[in-house]
């Protein structure tokens, strides 16, 4: 069996079907097993009063995953969320956190951030985005 892979899918709420389309890609591609630690839409953290509160929760569900899935759809270019996520993952661990940036099916347009952030950049491909997943973590 191979390893538990741990991963945090960064993804905005308001475009949670593509989040949810990802989590269903994962879960059924075989011999590949997964911890999502993304903030679920039902997480109470969501009405934090403060911006620092939900930066801290978004950390502590970022330290235990091996790398940080972003769906690179042109709405993360506008996400402030999403920066901050680039900037925890890359910055707040002693050992920075990889991105795979996930261009979405039949997209013409992408988030040039989330791509100049990436440590790998796949095509919406089950087979792609676990084979990069695996070479990077």
């Amino acid at each position: 069996m191979a390893n538990t892979k741990n991963i945090f899918i960064s993804h905005s709420w308001t475009y949670s079907d593509a989040y949810e389309n990802l989590e269903k890609l994962l879960n059924e591609r075989g011999y590949f097993p997964f911890n999502n630690y993304s903030v679920p839409k039902d997480d109470p953290i969501h009405n934090a009063p403060f911006d620092y509160q939900l930066y801290n929760a978004i950390k502590d569900k970022i330290a235990p995953s091996s790398c940080i899935l972003i769906i690179a759809g042109v709405y993360s270019s506008y996400s402030k969320w999403i920066d901050k996520e680039i900037k925890i993952a890359k910055t707040e661990f002693y050992n920075p956190k990889p991105i795979i940036a996930i261009e979405p099916w039949g997209s013409e347009k992408t988030s040039k951030l989330v791509k100049d952030n990436a440590d790998a950049i796949v095509k919406w491909q089950k087979d792609k985005i676990v084979e990069a997943i695996r070479l990077l973590t």
